[in-house]
């Protein structure tokens, strides 16, 4: 990968590498977008097999939470961070502290929280070192653990898309199958028990899978075969890239809606659900519930307010839905028509500046 000429691709505006040889800290953030407002990601911890493989993860996620911010009409841009390494073996609060001041020398540029491989209890470790980071704990002013939120943004996604299906939000008899049951996987099997539907779950993390067996009573399949169970919706909610060549000709589903970031693998993937005739409800529409969460906790958290507009995702993925249908145009594609140009019509409000120090 040639860096830069992959961030003029992408349209990136800032990557900063960061290095503690003491902790071992190595760790990647990258900024796509502050147009809107400063680049809110969160930041992810694991075992990257190569750097480079560090750095595309970190590009494509920050042009995701741009597109997630902006589709979702918070003032928010895009960022996102990622720490290479083992969360189970190399997390210390050194490392920690050390990528805190690491956020803390963008000055508000870019705002952290959690991601795969860091918790709540991380973002109240970072914040020690700088105030720019959300999702702490409740003891530490913040709103806690994010992943509830998110999944209950999913289920809102979810009613919109089973009412372009079958005409109603019902989900009672309805089956789905659940890719990764950790937090938000978890959060969302639980609300989809609740509302009587039939739930198959898959996880590479047998203590996860046993445990959603045991608390919801689902049935479970092998990882490798959760995208192939005949079902009205497949939910991918760990890791992106299951969407790809191979998997979307097994699949037996009329829709996606999951929370895992960059569930497409190419941009080509969509085109190739779409021939098959599954409706995908894009990721960074569906997933927004958590960065809603957090965008609150900067103005002075309030719960009611912020599962208020969680709950709008409702409203959001059948906005986009019917963009597609009219435009005869991909969901994906409406998805990123609707983000574009409210970061058009409204990131241009900043050349106005309200005062010197005029980030947000």
């Amino acid at each position: 990968m040639i860096v830069f000429d992959e961030l003029a691709r992408q349209g990136h505006e800032q990557v900063l590498f960061g290095h503690d040889p003491v902790s071992g800290l190595r760790a990647i953030i990258a900024i796509h977008s502050t147009a809107l407002g400063p680049a809110l990601g969160g930041t992810r911890f694991f075992p990257y097999e190569s750097e480079e493989d560090a750095i595309a993860d970190a590009l494509r996620l920050a042009r995701g939470m741009t597109y997630k911010s902006a589709a979702a009409g918070l003032d928010l841009g895009g960022g996102k961070a990622v720490i290479i390494g083992d969360p189970h073996t190399d997390k210390t609060e050194r490392l920690l502290r050390a990528y805190g001041r690491m956020v803390d020398s963008l000055q508000g540029r870019y705002i952290t929280a959690e991601d795969v491989g860091t918790t709540t209890a991380d973002m109240d470790v970072i914040a020690r070192e700088t105030r720019w980071v959300v999702g702490k704990s409740r003891a530490m002013g913040g709103a806690g653990d994010p992943s509830p939120v998110t999944a209950r943004g999913l289920f809102a996604a979810t009613r919109a898309v089973a009412e372009k299906l079958y005409g109603t939000t019902d989900l009672s008899e309805r089956t789905f199958a659940v890719q990764g049951v950790g937090k938000v996987g978890s959060a969302f099997v639980q609300l989809l028990v609740e509302a009587r539907a039939k739930v198959v779950v898959a996880d590479s993390f047998p203590p996860a899978l046993e445990a959603a067996k045991e608390k919801f009573g689902v049935e479970t399949v092998p990882l490798g075969e959760i995208h192939q169970v005949e079902c009205d919706i497949f939910s991918p909610c760990a890791l992106g890239g299951v969407l790809n060549e191979e998997t979307i000709p097994e699949m037996s589903c009329k829709a996606v809606v999951g929370s895992a970031n960059n569930q497409l693998a190419t941009e080509k993937d969509a085109e190739r659900l779409h021939d098959r005739g599954i409706l995908y409800a894009p990721d960074f529409v569906v997933n927004a519930g958590g960065v809603i969460n957090c965008f609150d906790e900067l103005q002075g958290y309030n719960r009611e307010r912020a599962l208020y507009l969680v709950d709008s995702i409702y409203h959001s993925t059948k906005r986009i839905l019917e963009v597609a249908e009219t435009e005869r145009i991909l969901p994906v594609q409406a998805a990123e028509k609707v983000a574009e140009q409210r970061i058009s019509e409204i990131g241009d409000l900043r050349r106005f500046r309200r005062s010197g120090d005029d980030r947000a």
